[in-house]
């Protein structure tokens, strides 16, 4: 009859690789939508953690029965994981982002939805941004980049191996930067033609007083954002394409600073 052999060491170091893909996947855009049970990303999670198990490699890990030293272990497992998945998310918060820009300027801030993955009011536009961005993430297979740079992490920060100093917290700033730079080159097209547009209103304003711009401003800046939304979205996907491209290798420096 055949036994189980499982050591304490297996046993802990699966405990940390569930936790750290655990918090990866709460985290991550795909997955952190509020619409998704609980119970499907618990079932991911272990899933994910089962097979990547079987194909990392994790040596020397100690086995830690100190509970300080093992509280500490858990939170750094938990915080790295949450930095991963917040890394993706960030790319998708800077694209929404000008979303909501692109929509103040055309008129549209009352015309909001329901956001299903963080179950706010967000601008339309907003809301067609980070759609085109996931599936622009999907179609570049640049899920499968997120999911080989997770099995990467466990190569380059062991458990109990992640150390939170200044460099993680500059590279940190870093991405949060790298969101508004993201927004703005994604929305600059837009906010110029519309910026242009309520220039030119305002001096048939004065020029033409018996004119009602307020009334006429209105419908014209949203025709023009429509119509110059469509003619930026091969510019755009070819940016978010870009942007996703690199994730992978600004996820790989972020874990060496690690």
């Amino acid at each position: 009859m055949g036994t189980f052999q499982i050591s304490l060491s297996q046993i802990q170091a699966f405990l940390l690789v569930f936790l750290r893909v655990s918090a990866i996947i709460i985290t991550v855009p795909l997955f952190d939508s509020k619409n998704i049970p609980l119970l499907f990303k618990a079932g991911l999670a272990l899933s994910f953690s089962i097979l990547l198990f079987q194909v990392i490699s994790l040596k020397d890990v100690p086995v830690e029965i100190r509970p300080i030293p093992l509280a500490i272990g858990i939170s750094g497992e938990i915080l790295l994981g949450v930095i991963i998945g917040m890394s993706v998310r960030i790319i998708f918060a800077g694209i929404q982002l000008a979303g909501q820009l692109v929509g103040f300027q055309m008129g549209l801030a009352i015309a909001n939805v329901i956001d299903p993955m963080t179950s706010e009011q967000v601008s339309v536009v907003a809301r067609l941004n980070n759609l085109m961005a996931m599936l622009i993430f999907v179609t570049i297979n640049a899920h499968y980049w997120f999911i080989r740079a997770v099995a990467d992490s466990f190569q380059m920060v062991q458990p109990f191996g992640f150390h939170f100093d200044n460099s993680v917290m500059e590279h940190l700033i870093k991405l949060i930067g790298n969101m508004f730079i993201i927004s703005i080159k994604v929305a600059a097209p837009i906010m110029t033609v519309l910026l242009l547009t309520s220039v030119v209103l305002g001096l048939i304003a004065r020029t033409v007083p018996q004119l009602h711009v307020f009334i006429v401003a209105m419908p014209l800046k949203i025709l023009i954002g429509l119509i110059f939304l469509g003619f930026s979205v091969p510019f755009v996907v070819t940016f978010i394409g870009e942007t996703f491209n690199t994730l992978g290798r600004d996820m790989l420096f972020f874990l060496k600073a690690m």
